[in-house]
């Protein structure tokens, strides 16, 4: 069975922040393939379901971002899943511009406090992982304030896109492989796509 968390911060005042562009793929993915997250498991609401043949835990945590840890180290303990192989986390990216995304198998934290809890809490950076792009912080402003802010109008669609295009490489992971999916998502979009 695969764990697929999508991180963000619960509650409506974060709802249609930057920092839960991880939040809105777990929701696209639960949507496409009718898995219903209502149930509560721990620290985080989860669904149960198929995706493409493969048996899937959709999570989101409700720790809030910087102990996302917390719920994903107790769920992927309790479900006795072999991290390295299946588990992918979908975060948010300052270093990706919206409609961007980056699949990778391992890698260090990169300064994101969630994925800090994360490696910290289960011991490792060999996890799968699908970083959306929310674009880079302005000078003038504070990367808190910056993540917790929401997109501008024009910013949407390319965001929207970026969401679809994570839903699609989650599924790519689970039916190609990481290394298939890393090799169709990890291209940057042109202007004119």
């Amino acid at each position: 069975m695969y764990i697929i968390a999508g991180l963000g911060n619960p509650g409506l005042k974060y709802a249609k922040t930057k920092h839960n562009m991880g939040f809105h793929v777990a929701d696209v993915l639960s949507s496409r393939y009718h898995i219903d997250m209502n149930s509560k498991k721990g620290q985080a609401y989860c669904g149960q379901g198929i995706i493409e043949g493969e048996k899937v835990l959709l999570v989101k945590p409700v720790t809030y971002m910087n102990l996302s840890g917390e719920s994903i180290a107790s769920l992927a303990h309790f479900y006795k899943i072999d991290v390295p192989t299946e588990l992918i986390v979908i975060y948010d990216d300052i270093t990706l511009e919206p409609g961007n995304i980056r699949v990778r198998k391992k890698g260090s934290a990169g300064g994101h406090n969630g994925m800090k809890s994360i490696i910290n809490l289960l011991g490792t950076e060999e996890f799968m992982r699908v970083r959306v792009g929310i674009g880079a912080k302005p000078p003038e402003m504070d990367l808190a304030a910056y993540v917790l802010s929401r997109f501008s109008k024009e910013e949407v669609p390319a965001a929207e896109t970026g969401i679809e295009r994570a839903a699609d490489a989650v599924v790519s992971i689970l039916t190609e492989g990481i290394d298939s999916a890393m090799n169709v998502f990890n291209r940057k979009l042109t202007g004119d796509e």
